[in-house]
């Protein structure tokens, strides 16, 4: 970066670790993995250690050895070069964008699980999902503004939204199992994954119900000690994500057959089978609520962590530089994050709008379908770029050394892209299957093509500013 910043290091072990459940931990994920079957038990494990593994190795050491703010950004920079560091960051924000409408609309939809006989009207009403996602992303917005020591707060309490939910389901399943039964038979056979191309496009999605690990490392010099402090972190977390997704997965089944677990609504609806069953329904309204604030939780770690990646752009001039300004009294990147959470607020209109409208918030979906990937590919590369540099004296390396690290990145990498495969194939009810590849791919093609354009114009821009000195 041109120059460095003065941010407050704000975020500690408990602050980051939280952080990690927050943006990895989705209940939403528990319900999608249980319509499965229980075969995606075995799934969540060739997961862990197909992506997960891979993955958190990666972010620990190149964030052992680049602990500066952008994360993703600096270390594909310093693998190769200035142009793929920015188009690493740019598919990064722009494909997480959809994200937030998704995550929130989730989180509206369990919430009103607390409404009583106004949860039909609200249930219909676009306004409703609408307002709950504007309104709180203007909320998490303006408490990044304000300090991560502020909005590190709401990414603290709604860790509680998932860790209590997926704790309290998982011993009503326990009780309910030992006086009822399950609900879903379980026996080797439907244990293990069968493969075909709609089991490996499904299997593939809940690979990344892993991801989010990279982006605490996006605010490195927000946090205390951070090459001590991400490991730790990261650890800690990592094995509150493998245990509550294997957990929460197999006590949903234990609540509920497969088939009625769909939907968006599905982890409420198994909470509340087993609540009704056991005759504890009142404990519904209280966990419908903390559901919906991990939904708000997890949409406040990402744009939070998301937003720094346009700062050190704007530092770098790739972007506009008041994109790099940091407030004087908040002594955080202001002008980075309002635009964010307003680009998301924007995004979470569109996907509301009317026909016309919502044509662009499609067009936004198909763009990030790929792109959402294609910085976990240049980040395992870079794991593999990198071995070939000396490692700093207080660099972390991943325990074997060069070789071990060089495996596990290609087995990340190659997990990505066989996911960028399946990712692109239409699903069996789509009528028009070729029109629907090339959706994805031109959309794709035209968010990097933006991309391109936005860092050659500044690039030009910076060697005209050269030419004039």
């Amino acid at each position: 970066m041109s120059t460095k910043p003065a941010l407050k290091r704000a975020l500690g072990f408990r602050d980051l670790m939280l952080f990690y459940v927050v943006s990895g931990l989705s209940v939403r994920w528990v319900a999608s993995a249980a319509a499965g079957g229980p075969s995606t038990l075995v799934v969540w494990v060739i997961a862990l250690v197909g992506f997960f593994i891979p993955l958190a190795a990666s972010v620990l050491e190149l964030s052992s050895r680049y602990p500066q703010e952008g994360g993703l950004y600096v270390w594909t920079r310093e693998a190769f070069g200035d142009f793929f560091g920015f188009i690493a960051a740019w598919t990064y924000w722009m494909s997480n964008l959809p994200y937030f409408p998704a995550v929130l609309y989730f989180g509206a939809g369990s919430v009103l699980f607390a409404f009583g006989a106004h949860r039909e009207s609200l249930a219909s009403s676009g306004v409703y999902y609408a307002a709950f996602a504007v309104s709180w992303l203007a909320i998490i917005t303006l408490l990044n503004i304000a300090g991560a020591d502020v909005g590190k707060w709401l990414n603290n309490i709604g860790s509680v939204g998932s860790i209590v939910p997926l704790a309290v389901l998982s011993v009503l399943a326990v009780i309910s199992g030992l006086h009822f039964g399950s609900a879903t038979h379980f026996s080797r056979v439907n244990m293990v994954p069968h493969l075909s191309l709609r089991n490996a496009i499904f299997y593939s999605t809940i690979f990344f119900a892993f991801g989010g690990c990279e982006a605490g490392s996006f605010m490195g010099e927000e946090i205390k000690d951070p090459r001590r402090t991400i490991p730790r972190a990261l650890l800690s977390g990592g094995t509150v994500l493998a245990v509550s997704y294997i957990a929460g997965t197999l006590a949903l089944l234990v609540a509920l057959p497969s088939e009625a677990v769909g939907g968006p609504d599905g982890f409420v609806l198994g909470l509340h089978a087993l609540c009704s069953r056991l005759g504890v329904g009142w404990l519904l309204v209280p966990l419908a609520l903390l559901v919906g604030l991990n939904a708000v939780a997890g949409a406040a770690a990402f744009l939070s962590s998301t937003s720094r990646l346009p700062f050190v752009a704007g530092i770098d001039r790739y972007l506009p530089s008041a994109f790099g300004h940091i407030h004087p009294r908040f002594r955080t990147p202001w002008v980075a994050i309002g635009v964010y959470g307003l680009a998301g607020m924007v995004v979470a209109l569109l996907s509301q709008a009317g026909t016309t409208v919502r044509g662009a918030y499609d067009v936004l979906v198909s763009m990030s379908i790929i792109a959402y990937f294609l910085p976990y590919l240049l980040l395992f590369a870079s794991t593999i770029r990198l071995q070939s540099r000396p490692a700093g004296m207080d660099a972390l390396r991943i325990p074997g050394g060069r070789f071990a690290a060089v495996a596990l990145a290609a087995v990340g990498f190659a997990s990505t892209a066989l996911t960028i495969v399946l990712s692109v194939i239409p699903s069996e009810e789509e009528p028009r299957k070729a029109l629907a590849v090339g959706k994805v791919l031109i959309s794709t093609a035209v968010l990097v093509g933006v991309g391109v354009a936005v860092f050659v114009f500044a690039k030009r821009k910076q060697r005209t500013v050269l030419d004039q000195v």
